[in-house]
């Protein structure tokens, strides 16, 4: 039997972590972040930061993701966002919804 998985699924299990790997490791380099600050800002651990800055998590679609015109834009709007203070943990998370729902269609999991 075959086991369909939602689109949502398929995203935050494999294109979840590369995006997120995007966004901090811009806000690293582009805007002096810490490590603690960058997961603070994301809502994740800064042990999940150091593994997408030495690509041991999010590595396997980071390529993908990274040929993509929408999600080259949303990780840079993101980042300077992130940077200026102008989004909340809140919207941070409705933007990777936003992102999500970019993506769908455009993926192979």
């Amino acid at each position: 039997m075959t086991r369909l998985k939602p689109p949502c699924e398929v995203i935050s299990r494999y294109f979840l972590p590369a995006f997120r790997s995007l966004v901090a490791k811009r806000l690293i380099k582009d805007y002096a972040f810490t490590q603690v600050a960058a997961a603070k800002k994301l809502g994740i651990t800064q042990a999940a930061i150091s593994q997408y800055l030495y690509s041991k998590r999010g590595a396997e679609k980071l390529n993908q993701l990274e040929k993509i015109p929408e999600v080259k834009e949303v990780v840079t709007a993101l980042a300077k966002e992130i940077a200026e203070g102008n989004v909340s943990g809140e919207e941070v998370v409705l933007r990777l919804c936003e992102a999500c729902k970019a993506l769908k269609g455009q993926l192979k999991p």
